[in-house]
C-alpha cells in the first residue's frame, strides 16, 4: 500500500509541475476523437522515430494519416473511454495522450505521458486508416508505465490490463489475461504475477529521445502481441480493460486520479499500410 501511495504522490507532484492531467474524466465518445494540436505538457512539436511525430502532435499527425503515403502505425483516435473512480490522469489531453510513439521511462520510473483507466476502466482505440495484420512474429506492442521497485527486476510495479482486438468494433477477441488477485499486495494494486497475456508489466524503453524503435519487439519494451495466438488475421481496433483491484481512495480522504492501467501508446509492428 505504501508503495502505491508514494507513486500517487509522485504522479501528483509531476502533474502539478507540468500542468498536465486532470482529476475529472471527459465523457465517453462513440467515434474517434478529433486530433489534439498541443502536447500534454505544452512542449513544442518534435519529430519522433521513423519519421513520425512525438506525442501530442496529432494535428500534424492526423494530416499525415489522411494521406496514403504516410499512414500512422500508432493510435489515431479514441473510440470510447470509460474510466472508473480514482482515475483520469492524462484524460484532459485525450486523444493526444495515447497517440504517437511511447515515451518510456525505462526500468527506473514510469512515464507520465499516459491516461489512467481506474480499476475496471477501459479504453478503445482505432488506427484508421491503418490496421494490424498477422505477420511474422509479434504484430503490435502495448506500452504502459511499469517500473522496477527499488531497482529490483523481480519486483515490478505493474497494473495489468486485458487486451482485446476487433475488426469491426463490435466483436472482440481477448488475449488471455489472468492476474492473481491479491488484496494484500504490497504495491497496492491488488494483483500479483503471473499475469498471463496481460499488458502492463513490461517496462518501456523506447522514447523519441533515445532512438529505440517502438516497432522493435526485442528492444522497445512493453508487451508484444501476435494475432495468430488468438486466431485473428486482421484488427482495426484495440481495447484495454483494467484488471487491477486498487482501493479508491487507498488511504485518507483524498482520491487519487492515477488508479488502474495507464496507457501510453500502441505501435503496429505488422501494418496493413506501411
Amino acid at each position: 500500500m505504501a508503495r502505491a501511495l508514494a507513486r500517487v504522490a509522485a504522479f501528483a507532484a509531476a502533474m502539478a509541475a507540468s500542468g498536465c492531467g486532470s482529476s475529472s474524466s471527459p465523457s465517453s465518445s462513440t467515434s474517434p476523437s478529433p486530433a489534439s494540436t498541443a502536447s500534454p505538457d505544452g512542449a513544442p512539436p518534435n519529430e519522433g522515430p521513423d519519421g513520425g511525430l512525438e506525442r501530442g502532435e496529432a494535428g500534424s499527425d492526423a494530416a499525415a494519416d489522411s494521406s496514403s503515403t504516410f499512414p500512422s502505425r500508432f493510435v489515431t483516435g479514441v473510440v470510447q473511454f470509460a474510466p472508473t473512480d480514482c482515475s483520469g490522469f492524462g484524460a484532459s489531453s485525450l486523444p493526444g495522450t495515447v497517440e504517437g510513439p511511447p515515451v518510456g521511462g525505462g526500468s527506473d520510473h514510469g512515464s507520465l505521458d499516459v491516461v489512467s483507466l481506474g480499476s475496471g476502466g477501459s479504453i478503445e482505440v482505432t488506427f484508421a486508416p491503418n490496421a494490424i495484420v498477422d505477420g511474422p512474429g509479434p504484430d503490435f506492442i502495448v506500452f504502459e508505465n511499469p517500473f522496477w521497485i527499488a531497482g529490483n527486476s523481480n519486483d515490478v510495479y505493474a497494473e495489468p490490463g486485458e487486451v482485446s482486438v476487433s475488426d469491426d468494433g463490435k466483436t472482440w477477441v481477448p488475449f488471455p489475461c489472468n492476474p492473481t488477485f491479491d488484496p494484500g499486495a504490497s504495491d497496492g494494486t491488488g494483483t500479483a504475477p503471473p499475469y498471463g497475456a496481460c499488458a502492463g508489466w513490461g517496462v518501456v524503453y523506447s522514447t523519441p529521445q533515445n532512438g529505440i524503435s517502438p516497432f522493435d519487439p526485442g528492444k522497445a519494451g512493453g508487451n508484444a502481441y501476435d494475432l495468430a495466438d488468438i486466431g485473428a488475421k486482421h484488427a482495426r481496433f484495440v481495447k484495454i480493460v483494467d484488471r487491477t483491484d486498487e482501493a479508491c481512495p487507498e488511504a485518507g480522504t483524498d482520491k487519487p486520479n492515477t488508479n488502474g492501467f495507464d496507457l501510453d501508446a500502441i505501435a503496429i509492428v505488422n501494418a496493413e499500410l506501411p
